[in-house]
């Protein structure tokens, strides 16, 4: 997530290149399926890096910084056996310098660390670590590198470990952070040549911010890209292949992307993982690493974090604080073990609690479509419309977006059944097609429903996407309605 940057305090002592390191730990148990038997390689590891089915992680107790400085290794032992029985086999986990003791080597969290690791090749997983977070001492170039090394050398060749990440959410525009990692990089090539090595970027600078970063280390390049996103889950496809285009022929993985289910409902936070993991697949980006695993505990996020007086921040889990699933973490299970998203996380049948269900309402004021049972076509419930008006945007409506990825040219259809008592004004289903930068492009509509008091009444459009499609939304519409509409047994394809 989006981390507060926080001035590195000025230290006294430093950290000499020659610092003593902890000793290297055992290889890999083979009971862990993570096979020790041959030193890594940065092909095989970029290769492991390029596909990991990864989980960003930290305890619903403890967030952040907290993880380490509240260790709890039963309660991660815990966790990650529900992360592995999801289908995760690799794991995020981020290390911060003023918790480890930089600008000093990093003494019991570096073995907090190393249990950390050996708890995740227990459940089965690898690791994937983050050395800087929390920090901008970029003038600190000599210690912040003594620092890595000491953090690092011990998994150089640690098969467990699979990559690193330099800076979490790095800014390119920052001119004394280039400058620090170009000297970075070239350092820990030397301290683990066949670790690859990253940096992100965070939801707001995107695409155009990675492109701005294998500008500027050019001569340093890195081994792969991590696309942090947060935006348009409808328009994904399209956000994901200007992340790839703007490294290309460098690889990206999403190592971090989720919604808040404070903002939005469980279900549109389900349906959001749906889009994402399918438009990865798409465009071929095999790694997508949800955040988080959990949500958080009220005080789990430390109170200096700017991150901490954020409600939303605490609510991204596929898990309630409870321990009990949300319906994302069906999602992200099925599209681990199966590559499957199925439509089904859309609720088109009404059947699901409001919490469940990723409809919303467009245009409130003008009429609020509530769930209703007691009239659906099938199953017990449908979407019911009365007494709608309209205003100038429009006519009420609910609306959601498929999870196939939208591509211009591509043809689509789209329909409902609705049923009318007393019903006036205008009844429809429309397709409303958007670009990639969320502009409204054009519509699509299908019959209406006749006024008065009707049966079950099929309402279908079927069209082409229009040039520079990115995104589709579906209204179910009824305005101008003095009387009843009810809607039931929408379909998408």
């Amino acid at each position: 997530m989006r981390s507060a940057r926080l001035r590195a305090a000025v230290l006294a002592s430093a950290l000499l290149l020659g610092v003593a390191v902890p000793t290297a730990p055992a290889s890999a148990d083979t009971a862990t399926g993570i096979s020790a038997a041959a030193v890594p390689t940065l092909a095989g590891r970029l290769a492991s890096v390029r596909v990991a089915k990864s989980l960003n992680y930290y305890p619903s107790n403890a967030a952040w910084s907290s993880m380490w400085t509240a260790f709890d290794a039963k309660r991660i032992d815990a966790d990650l056996a529900k992360a592995a029985a999801l289908g995760a086999d690799n794991v995020r986990v981020i290390v911060f310098p003023q918790a480890f003791g930089y600008p000093k080597a990093p003494g019991v969290y570096a073995e907090r660390l190393s249990t950390f690791i050996g708890i995740a090749a227990k459940n089965r997983m690898t690791v994937k670590l983050t050395l800087f977070d929390w920090w901008d001492g970029y003038t600190e170039v000599g210690r912040s590198v003594n620092w890595a090394k000491a953090v690092l050398a011990p998994y150089a060749d640690d098969p467990r470990v699979i990559a690193v990440e330099l800076k979490n959410e790095f800014q390119p525009d920052d001119t004394a952070a280039v400058a620090w990692v170009r000297k970075v990089i070239p350092a820990m090539r030397v301290a683990a040549p066949a670790m690859p090595l990253t940096l992100s970027v965070d939801g707001t600078t995107g695409a155009p911010g990675l492109g701005k970063i294998k500008k500027a280390l050019a001569g340093t390049p890195l081994d792969y890209y991590d696309f942090h996103f947060y935006g348009s889950s409808e328009r994904s496809l399209a956000e994901i292949r200007k992340a790839q285009a703007a490294v290309a022929p460098s690889p990206i993985v999403i190592g971090e992307t989720g919604l808040s289910s404070v903002t939005d409902s469980e279900g549109e936070q389900a349906a959001f993982l749906s889009r994402v993991f399918r438009a990865a697949r798409e465009a071929g980006v095999g790694s997508v690493s949800p955040w988080t695993f959990t949500d958080f505990l009220p005080g789990a996020i430390p109170a200096h974090s700017a991150v901490s007086a954020k409600p939303a921040q605490y609510k991204f889990g596929l898990h309630r604080t409870d321990g009990s699933p949300k319906a994302a973490a069906a999602v992200v299970k099925d599209a681990w073990t199966t590559g499957a998203t199925p439509n089904s996380v859309l609720n088109l049948g009404f059947e699901s609690t409001a919490a469940e269900s990723p409809w919303r309402s467009n245009l409130p004021k003008a009429g609020v479509a509530k769930v209703a049972t007691g009239t659906a076509r099938t199953g017990r419930a449908a979407a019911r419309f009365a007494g709608t008006t309209r205003t100038s945007a429009g006519l009420p409506s609910l609306v959601t977006s498929p999870i196939t990825p939208v591509q211009p040219g591509h043809r689509w259809r789209a329909e409902a059944y609705a049923k009318g008592a007393s019903s006036t004004g205008i009844t429809e289903i429309t397709l409303s097609w958007f670009d990639a930068n969320g502009r409204w492009l054009s519509q699509h509509n299908s019959n209406r429903l006749p006024h008065g008091t009707t049966g079950w009444t099929k309402l279908a459009v079927e069209t082409v996407a229009p040039p520079g499609a990115a995104g589709v939304q579906l209204h179910l519409k009824s305005g101008d309605n003095r009387g009843t509409v009810w809607f039931d047994d929408v379909a998408m394809s």
